[in-house]
């Protein structure tokens, strides 16, 4: 038999019910006219019927239309409180069972005032909608965020991975190129070094035909000089 979910909602005894029974606990017209039949049928309408199988049969559980008293607030207030430390509810911050057993508190405050005032707890009713419309808002927007955010961290990391690997390619391009300076400006300093041995040599061979023309001349001046002397005593002679 599947047990329904405790509630703090006050429902009546389970009965066995079968098809014939359920739709004459069905509330009609006539019916809600009846003294009393038009709370019920209110809260037969806020708080649907709890159903459970067991076997072939099948139970019905009501919820309570009986008039509560300052001991029910009282006792509400305690078993609350229980709920909440049996189920570990974080008491600040987003917490469901929190959430839930305040949700079931508060309806069983609609149910008592229904009794009561079946105006007041129309009127409740209608609040606890709206809370629930605008916190399913809330919700939908929390969880659209929740995953644009997701969506965005994925592509940041997608992101930085190809940066990584774009920072990778152009440190080892950076090496490459440094490698290639290095080598150019090696071949460039030998080429250069090459060339100064080629120059030093030039002017050393440069400088060594100056000084043998230069040697060869002073002799072939000095000869001449010796012709054109030997041939002026030859004519003072004559």
């Amino acid at each position: 038999m599947a047990t329904p979910p405790e509630t703090l909602v006050k429902y009546d005894h389970p009965v066995l019910v079968n098809k014939t029974d359920i739709k004459s606990q069905k509330p009609t017209s006539e019916a809600a006219d009846a003294p009393g039949q038009g709370i019920q049928e209110i809260l037969y309408r806020c708080f649907p019927p709890r159903e459970r199988m067991e076997g072939n049969q099948l139970w019905v559980q009501h919820v309570s239309s009986a008039p509560f008293t300052r001991a029910d607030v009282i006792q509400l207030e305690e078993l609350l409180d229980r709920r909440l430390q049996q189920s570990q509810a974080r008491e600040t911050g987003i917490c469901p069972q929190r959430r839930e057993l305040y949700s079931q508190c508060f309806d069983e405050l609609i149910r008592q005032e229904t009794i009561e005032c079946t105006e007041r707890g129309a009127l409740l009713l209608m609040v606890k909608d709206e809370i629930q419309m605008t916190f399913a808002v809330y919700q939908a927007l929390n969880e659209g965020s929740m995953a644009f955010g997701t969506r965005k961290a994925i592509q940041a990391e997608l992101g930085k991975a190809d940066e990584e690997k774009t920072i990778t390619d152009l440190e080892e391009e950076n090496r490459d190129l440094k490698k290639q300076l290095s080598d150019v400006t090696a071949e460039n300093e030998t080429i250069e070094k090459r060339d100064e041995e080629r120059q030093q040599m030039e002017d050393k061979k440069h400088n060594e035909d100056i000084r043998f023309l230069n040697r060869a001349n002073e002799q072939f001046k000095n000869k001449l000089e010796e012709i054109i002397a030997a041939k002026t005593s030859q004519n003072f002679e004559t």
